[in-house]
């Protein structure tokens, strides 16, 4: 099968993990970029990759990347998506992939104009438990589903200056995990949401900090889920239907769910895949896209989360100064 080389845009904790993956899949990285030359030798000399370049333009106008890998702050996906796709490239971008629907929907214009493919990063799209699980219900395991219900929640320790702080940056909790439970939701429901109720609380540079959601489709399946960034929740998911209901823990990467049956209350445990595999799944799916230009069943549940999380964000009033 044709080879394809990746271009790493970001030299960070996440550009390390998925670098890590890049290689186990690949066998080598082709290119990565950072803020500075210095930290993208640093970066190369780490993992082993071929080339290095102190500027995303130089990278991006190397004719030997395939697909750039954008491990940037949120504020700055669509410019990267935008211009990646304007050199050629195909792009896998982390969550949350760009900051509102209106960005998504030009850059997938853009792709689709130019034959290129963009995913994102959202690792349960990705991981084996959702397919097989996803297959399941499809086939009947649990009935009609009613209701999912979803948590996320992270203790951030208490620091102004984090990004996970910075309205400038995109903070807050519904782009950086909310993003995660959305999915999920979408992912277990037959449509995409057309009522959104939403209620949020604000830390005090302006970015969300707790927030409650709930979702319903027109095929009558609602999905609550509740966030949080000052403070810890399982993240743990649960998709109820008329014969049963299935609960994941850990559920971003997860590799395992327990199927509880409504009528006698026996319960099945499902296993695929494995968590520390997680990445090693969105380099592979990423590169069958690629190789197949498929993906757009992928990118059309991507951009429903999108429009969500814009639905969410409009009903509070939350806006960013970028934008």
């Amino acid at each position: 099968m044709e080879h394809l080389n990746w271009g790493i845009l970001g030299t960070g904790l996440i550009a390390h993990e998925m670098g890590a993956a890049l290689k186990a899949v690949n066998g080598e990285i082709y290119a990565v970029c950072g803020t500075s030359l210095a930290k993208a030798e640093q970066f190369k000399r780490e993992l082993g990759v071929a080339k290095a370049y102190g500027s995303a333009q130089e990278m991006l106008a190397d004719e030997g990347v395939d697909i750039v890998y954008i491990a940037t702050p949120h504020n700055s996906h669509d410019e990267w998506i935008r211009k990646a796709l304007q050199a050629g490239k195909h792009v896998f971008c982390e969550k949350s992939i760009t900051v509102n629907s209106r960005q998504l929907e030009e850059c997938a214009a853009i792709a689709e104009e130019k034959g290129l493919v963009i995913c994102d990063g959202t690792t349960l799209f990705h991981m084996p438990l959702y397919k097989k699980l996803k297959q399941m219900i499809d086939d009947g395991a649990i009935g009609a589903v009613k209701m999912v219900q979803v948590n996320f929640g992270s203790c951030k320790e208490y620091d102004v200056t984090n990004r996970f702080f910075s309205k400038e940056l995109a903070g807050g909790a519904l782009l950086d995990i909310g993003v995660y439970a959305v999915s999920f939701a979408r992912f277990f429901m037959k449509s995409k949401p057309d009522a959104v109720l939403t209620t949020a609380n604000f830390f005090e540079t302006g970015v969300d900090e707790t927030s409650g959601i709930l979702l319903k489709n027109p095929d009558g399946e609602m999905a609550v889920i509740a966030l949080s960034m000052r403070a810890k929740q399982p993240k743990r998911g649960v998709i109820a239907g008329e014969k049963g209901f299935i609960e994941i823990n850990n559920y971003p990467r997860a590799e395992k769910a327990v199927i509880t049956y409504t009528d006698d209350g026996h319960t099945e445990t499902v296993e695929a895949g494995s968590t520390e595999d997680a990445l090693l799944y969105e380099v592979q799916d990423m590169q069958e896209y690629v190789r197949g230009k498929g993906g757009k069943e992928n990118l059309g549940m991507v951009k429903d989360v999108m429009q969500t999380l814009t639905s969410v964000r409009s009903q509070w009033g939350l806006v960013y100064p970028f934008e």
